[in-house]
């Protein structure tokens, strides 16, 4: 009997011990947790901080940024930057409709076809997967120049004054091409093997069985095209002259500044009495008025363009 309540105690003391290490474990979890919330979100203050930095120097007045410097909370609030970029209303909501119109069109049809050709591009039974593939990489090596691009669309192509112009040359990228087809390469090819053994074609696979697997990628590759676009201004003001009636927003908004500092350095070389426009203030505007907007796609694509940055990455 005694031998028997002496194996029926040694386990107890066994389930005490383990109960005790489990929750030393547990508080050392918990300890790092906390280190680390603490420390994301202090990174993450340190992010926010240059932004809350610009909108208040927006709202900040000209002379205050110039005694003072750029501050977290305006010393003294102005709206004259936002008086002289709003001066048109109509014209800024032009500017704006045209920007998100080339985005969302852009966006959507640029990824349609990136994801087609990522997808040709990684079939194992294409046979001219390999020549397109160099030809792709090689555009990113060597560029044909501004002059033979500048004629192709303006003399063979006869966009000039026309949004295609902006529009056709920014639907494909060689890199965001060579990424969709590394995340479509983890995509087993036994899946499209057996839709093909049950009578599926290729067009089909792609839209029922491969892009609805790809919305990591997708929307990776989705959000910078559409960051591309709103941010595009080059070929707005190479393509775009002033008969069009509404250029896109960060054209409109790089105009503005230099119309503001062309007046004002006029005026200075003329020897007219300073005029009083708010230049340090209209760039931290102008850069709220284009960031904003586009700032609140982030959190409806942040899922999955947290799982489409790990694409190519290498998997134990």
């Amino acid at each position: 009997m005694q031998n028997n309540t002496n194996n029926e105690f040694v386990p107890n003391v066994d389930i005490t011990k383990s109960q005790g290490s489990q929750k030393v474990i547990d508080k050392s979890q918990r300890l790092i947790q906390v280190i680390g919330v603490v420390f994301t979100g202090f990174i993450s203050l340190l992010c926010i901080l240059p932004f809350v930095l610009i909108i208040s120097a927006s709202f900040t007045e000209e002379r205050s940024i110039t005694l003072y410097g750029f501050s977290l909370i305006p010393r003294s609030v102005s709206l004259d930057a936002y008086n002289l970029i709003l001066r048109n209303p109509r014209q800024v909501l032009g500017s704006y409709g045209v920007t998100i119109g080339m985005t969302l069109i852009g966006t959507m049809v640029g990824l349609f076809i990136i994801a087609m050709t990522g997808y040709a591009l990684q079939r194992p039974d294409f046979p001219l997967r390999n020549a397109i593939s160099f030809y792709i990489y090689f555009t990113t090596l060597f560029s044909g120049g501004l002059i033979p691009f500048y004629m192709m669309i303006t003399q063979t192509l006869k966009l000039k004054d026309n949004y295609l112009a902006v529009l056709l040359p920014l639907l494909m990228s060689p890199w965001l091409i060579i990424l969709m087809k590394n995340f479509l390469k983890s995509i087993p090819h036994s899946i499209t093997e057996s839709a093909t053994i049950d009578g599926a074609g290729d067009f089909y696979i792609f839209l029922k069985i491969i892009f609805p697997t790809a919305k990591p990628a997708l929307a990776t590759v989705g959000l910078f095209l559409a960051l591309t676009y709103w941010n595009e201004w080059y070929n707005s003001m190479l393509f775009l002259s002033s008969k069009v009636t509404y250029r896109p927003l960060q054209l409109f908004l790089y105009n503005t500044i230099n119309e503001a500092r062309y007046i004002r350095d006029s005026a200075a070389a003329a020897n007219i009495p300073a005029i009083d426009i708010p230049m340090e203030s209209m760039k931290m505007a102008t850069a709220v008025i284009a960031t904003g907007p586009i700032i609140f796609a982030y959190p409806f694509v942040q899922k999955y363009f947290i799982q489409g940055i790990t694409v190519g990455a290498v998997k134990g």
